[in-house]
């Protein structure tokens, strides 16, 4: 019999794997060897019927009653859907504090992100390494991702130069951006775009503690 493909799952079930990934690999494998939605929605504080549909919509085996999904099965399938299991090739562009900063990070690998170098205009900061990443100067963009087959291209530039950054990575060949610029950026409509904005990201913070402060 052929095996039923599932269906897509959401974009807000997309973004709490991740969470749940972290969760189990924190767990103690000698006490724990299965777990249930319910448990794993308590300690995450999370609602069950949802943490429940989420595991399912992922899990190659399904949780069993009375005795949950087994953990490690349930890690190596939220892996592979992620993608964490195929190491996804990227550089950084703009190689200030926040760039220093997440070239220092050792924690991109554990989910398939491996930066191999970084791109600057600053001549203090060009041909350093760091974190054992080279700092190459911005006219290397082209040869450097062509040469590494990099598909990901990071951008850590204000924002005044985030679009003409963002055109050159396209034009290299990158198929994929993480924007940490405070600007929308215009791509072609191939290329995959995810922006991390701070100030929204605050805003909303700011506007969820403001309304549970006026709960109590």
């Amino acid at each position: 019999m052929k095996e039923q493909k599932k269906a897509p799952i959401s974009k807000q079930t997309l973004n709490r794997m991740p969470a749940y990934f972290l969760y189990l690999k924190k767990l103690d494998f000698q006490e724990h060897q299965s777990i249930s939605a319910a448990a794993i929605a308590n300690d995450l504080n999370l609602n069950e019927i949802q943490v429940r549909k989420d595991l399912a919509a992922v899990s190659s085996s399904g949780g069993k009653p009375h005795k949950g999904f087994d953990i490690c099965t349930l890690i190596e399938d939220i892996k592979a859907y992620l993608g964490y299991d195929d190491v996804n090739n990227a550089v950084i562009v703009g190689a200030g504090k926040l760039g220093q900063a997440l070239l220092c990070y050792d924690g991109f690998s554990e989910y398939g992100l491996n930066i191999l170098a970084a791109f600057d205009a600053d001549p203090t900061v060009i041909h350093r390494s760091i974190n054992s990443k080279y700092v190459y100067p911005m006219e290397k963009i082209p040869e450097i991702c062509h040469l590494l087959n990099i598909q990901i291209g990071i951008i850590t530039v204000p924002a005044a130069y985030a679009q003409l950054v963002c055109d050159q990575l396209v034009d290299s060949g990158i198929r994929a951006i993480w924007n940490f610029a405070p600007v929308l950026l215009n791509v072609p409509q191939k290329i995959l775009v995810q922006n991390e904005n701070m100030a929204v990201s605050l805003a909303i913070l700011s506007k969820h503690l403001a309304v549970k402060l006026q709960e109590k």
